[in-house]
């Protein structure tokens, strides 16, 4: 695929629904209580979003379909966990656009309680070839779908960034060495497609979360397999309309996840879509519109999202896949430092056989931390959530 020798050269280098598993631990050590949220199912199940309602009730989405971007039966379903209970609602249709798949899925509530559904419909089964779109509910609590009151397409309209993208390419091939005649084709396309204007703001989807700052400003991370890059979508005015940022030139970093430190720089951590195998980071000193250079961290990351939360306590969860290759392990790291190290490791899956990956992870108003996350098994597929307190991941000796 163009998109792979496209990173790869400017990189060069039991199972049933609320059916409750608790970690087996000593007592009074802390646990994690995990379950799914529908039986394991044939069809293709995938990319969760989470979020937490005003009155303390769980609303959890995905997409479900006979495939992804190719299949045009893909919708967007939910589920509801009511404040105290222990079992998810039955699913119900969030957004079907006939004959058209909706994929990749983000939630959020904002201050006034209103809910935000953000994921993309794709226009000619091909990921270059999305929009993003997002619904709102202001009054998203019941026992069924959301009432809508707001739908909405995100146009987004970057400027002109090719002639910067375009150096930074010209400047990597510089240290590589001589491609082959196909390759160096595929990179001539690519210079093509980044001076054209459809291609600068056709494409762009969501997967993780949007970060909302103190000032209200908020920040819905989006990226582009076309060039395999990262952009903010900004919206100063409540979500009621969106400007696309500065792009993150670091082709093959994809999917980003948004964190503030308290001096108000911005950390993203990225997919890595290339083949460094390891999670990819910038920073922003100006609210998420510029960012530095995309640099690779030391934390291992085969090709799949992850996801971030900043605690009420200022620490930062991270939940990825902690392996080069495969998605059979997924890891939660904590760290006290702002990112700057990550002092504790524990995982939700670490199993020989299987996929867990594509994780969504918030605190809510009570403290607990809450991830879901695509199951897949030899069974079928299903969305799995799981809640914990902070000190399961600290507790000494694991």
């Amino acid at each position: 695929m163009f998109r792979l020798s496209f990173c790869r050269l400017v990189l060069f280098s039991a199972m049933l629904v609320s059916a409750s598993k608790i970690v087996a631990a000593p007592q009074d050590e802390p646990v994690v209580q995990s379950e799914l949220i529908f039986p394991l199912n044939a069809q293709h199940n995938h990319a969760p979003g989470i979020a937490e309602l005003a009155n303390g009730d769980l609303i959890v989405s995905w997409y479900r379909g006979s495939g992804e971007r190719t299949a045009d039966d893909v919708m967007v379903l939910g589920s509801r966990l009511p404040k105290g209970a222990t079992a998810w609602s039955k699913e119900f249709v969030m957004a079907d656009t006939p004959g058209f798949p909706d994929c990749n899925t983000a939630m959020m509530t904002d201050k006034d309680g209103r809910l935000f559904l953000f994921w993309p419909v794709i226009i000619a089964n091909s990921w270059e070839s999305c929009l993003t779109h997002v619904r709102i509910a202001e009054k998203p609590e019941g026992t069924d779908c959301p009432k809508w009151t707001s739908d909405e397409t995100i146009l987004l309209k970057p400027d002109d960034f090719s002639a910067e993208a375009i150096a930074a390419l010209e400047q990597l091939l510089k240290v590589l060495p001589k491609l082959p005649e196909k390759e160096m084709a595929e990179i001539e396309s690519a210079k093509v497609k980044l001076k054209d204007k459809l291609y600068q703001r056709l494409g762009w989807q969501p997967r993780c979360k949007p970060t909302v700052l103190p000032s209200g400003r908020i920040l819905l991370p989006l990226y582009t397999d076309t060039f395999s890059i990262s952009i903010m979508a900004i919206s100063d005015d409540g979500g009621k309309s969106w400007f696309a940022g500065k792009p993150m030139l670091g082709f093959g970093a994809i999917q980003p996840a948004v964190l503030r430190r308290d001096d108000g720089t911005l950390v993203a951590y990225m997919r890595e879509n290339g083949f460094t195998q390891h999670v990819r980071v910038s920073e922003s000193a100006d609210d998420g519109v510029t960012w530095g250079p995309v640099t690779s961290s030391t934390l291992p990351n085969p090709g799949s999202g992850l996801d971030g939360v900043r605690l009420k306590n200022g620490h930062w969860v991270l939940i990825y896949n902690d392996t080069t290759e495969g998605r059979n392990r997924l890891a939660v790291s904590i760290s006290m430092d702002e990112g700057q190290s990550w002092s504790a490791t524990r995982h939700l899956e670490d199993h020989p056989k299987g996929s867990y990956h594509y994780p969504c992870i918030m605190q809510t108003s009570d403290g607990k931390i809450h991830a879901v996350y695509s199951y897949f098994v030899d069974g079928g597929k299903s969305m799995k959530h799981a809640a914990f307190e902070e000190a399961w991941i600290t507790q000494p000796g694991k």
